[in-house]
């Protein structure tokens, strides 16, 4: 697992790796502009352990991940956070289902620690774009460590299930995973990430609420009571045919 996380660094430092998260961090700018609070927690490093925090508008940011994986804050079991329960306002999921071994299980936990109302944001790469294709084709994974790729109607099926509502989905991406001709220094001087509207997106981001629904008890209706005659219960007057 080392290797495999040292091997995804070197990538991502490479002019291709370098635009890929130059896409990112501009989907996430956007993104991040409505998500407050106290905490935002990155589970899960891609690249450097900070890249996509410049924009967060949360008090604190905190990077966790398994102690093999990175250079997090917080090292620990993905699966098991040691947080606790509803005590989160933001989670960052940066390609965390698509390279952990249970992404079942991190879901779980992002539900478990997130407050009501809480927001979840997962950058995953789209099943039918190019970069999925060429994760097909390479034979140790593209990029680098990527053990599956989630698609975008799945991972909506599994936060539906675990109570999330989608409120935003940005598709970007929209290149091929080809090394550029320009310098990843060049793109941000020319103002912006090199994108082809032409070609399917090749990634999105998924932002989800966390709802939490209380159950209002309904009181039993009453039982309207017959009038009382002279102790008697009063007949109801009959119908002369």
């Amino acid at each position: 697992m080392a290797e495999r996380a040292d091997r995804l660094r070197r990538w991502l430092a490479t002019p291709l790796g370098t635009l890929l998260v130059e896409h990112e961090r501009q989907v996430l700018n956007e993104t991040l502009e409505d998500v407050f609070g106290i905490q935002l927690v990155q589970i899960g490093t891609w690249g450097d352990a900070k890249a996509y925090f410049p924009a967060a508008r949360t008090q604190r940011q905190t990077v966790i991940c398994s102690a093999l994986a990175g250079q997090p804050q917080v090292f620990c079991k993905t699966e098991a956070l040691p947080i606790a329960s509803d005590s989160v306002d933001a989670v960052l999921l940066p390609h965390t289902l698509e390279t952990d071994s249970d992404p079942h299980a991190v879901l779980r936990e992002v539900a478990r620690v997130l407050v009501p109302e809480g927001q979840l944001l997962v950058l995953g790469f789209s099943a039918m774009g190019p970069w999925a294709v060429r994760n097909r084709l390479a034979s140790d994974g593209f990029p680098p460590g990527l053990a599956r790729v989630i698609s975008e109607s799945r991972l909506r099926d599994w936060c539906g299930l675990l109570g999330f509502e989608i409120t935003a989905v940005r598709r970007y991406l929209r290149c091929l995973p080809l090394t550029p001709r320009r310098s990843a220094g060049a793109e941000r001087a020319g103002g912006g990430v090199a994108t082809n509207w032409l070609l399917p997106a090749g990634a999105y981001l998924l932002k989800a609420r966390k709802r939490t629904y209380t159950l209002t008890p309904i009181r039993p209706k009453r039982r309207e009571r017959r009038s009382m005659v002279g102790g008697l219960v009063e007949r109801a007057p009959r119908m002369h045919t």
